[in-house]
């Protein structure tokens, strides 16, 4: 099957893993997706009502001005934007002068939607003042061909989601009923990475947060909540025993991850990882 893939390159993105995890979800009238980064799981589920969260309201505000805006006039304000600044993979003095530009007066999502498809490796990254700090991505990076088509394809999707920007802890649940599923990607605690460390202008993931995450899909699938949980249970040696234990109580399924989008390369050794579905099915 062919899959939907996101115009958002975002770290610890499911894209190769979908076929691995879309035939283990079970049917449901709603999805809530709680930490829903790049989207690849929601617009490859079908369902009809859709809900997703991010703790990341840049990202959030990016799908939010997608939802405003006829593509037509998406795509036009976006080629006349690069035209302007001068935009390509070689111009690294005009990526600059753009980069400056949102980070000191902008702000405005579409500004850093069109920044990041020219940074390196297409990446949304920030400081703890939350500037945005991706270096340029020289020969590689470019608004193509390639993501102009995945765009049309997303913003159609995303049309009639409801987006969110809270604390998992702070979602609002009750728009879960019995046989909704809920999918959660959370950052993964024994695998710190760039998304999770706490020095990007949110807070890290902690072992609490672990915990909690666990105790509310307990509740939730008490209610007759379906859930799905990806999630490391080995890494570099380590083991989310926590995780672990919590999980005898459901079905845990094997993936053979990749993890190819990374900023940083890891030996073979150090790369293996047991990365799992983890269902109440």
């Amino acid at each position: 099957m062919k899959y939907l893939k996101s115009p958002m390159n975002y770290i610890g993105n499911k894209y190769r893993l979908l076929d691995q995890i879309i035939p283990l979800l079970p049917p449901a009238n709603c999805f809530v997706d709680l930490f829903a980064g790049g989207l690849d799981v929601a617009i490859n589920y079908n369902a009809q009502i859709v809900y997703c969260n991010d703790v990341n309201y840049h990202l959030v505000d990016i799908y939010r001005e997608f939802q405003s805006i006829e593509y037509e006039e998406l795509i036009q304000w976006l080629d006349k934007t690069i035209e302007e600044y001068g935009l390509s993979k070689t111009n690294a003095d005009a990526y600059a002068r753009y980069r400056n530009f949102y980070n000191s007066s902008s702000r405005k999502p579409l500004d850093l939607y069109l920044l990041m498809n020219y940074g390196f490796n297409y990446q949304l990254r920030f400081n703890s003042n939350h500037e945005f700090n991706n270096p340029f991505g020289k020969n590689r990076s470019s608004f193509n061909d390639a993501i102009r088509k995945r765009l049309s394809s997303f913003v159609s999707t995303i049309s009639g989601y409801h987006f969110s920007s809270c604390d998992f802890r702070c979602f609002d649940f009750s728009v879960l009923h019995a046989g909704d599923l809920i999918y959660c990607d959370p950052p993964y605690t024994i695998s710190i990475g760039s998304y999770n460390d706490g020095k990007r202008g949110f807070n890290g993931w902690q072992a609490q947060d672990d915990l909690d995450l666990l105790a509310i899909l307990d509740e939730l699938s008490n209610r007759g909540v379906h859930f799905a949980l990806s999630n490391v249970l080995e890494h570099k040696g380590d083991t989310n025993t926590v995780l672990a234990e919590w999980s005898k109580k459901y079905t845990v399924h094997e993936l053979s991850c990749n993890y190819n989008n990374s900023s940083y390369h890891l030996s073979k050794k150090e790369s293996d990882t047991r990365e799992v579905l983890i269902t109440n099915e």
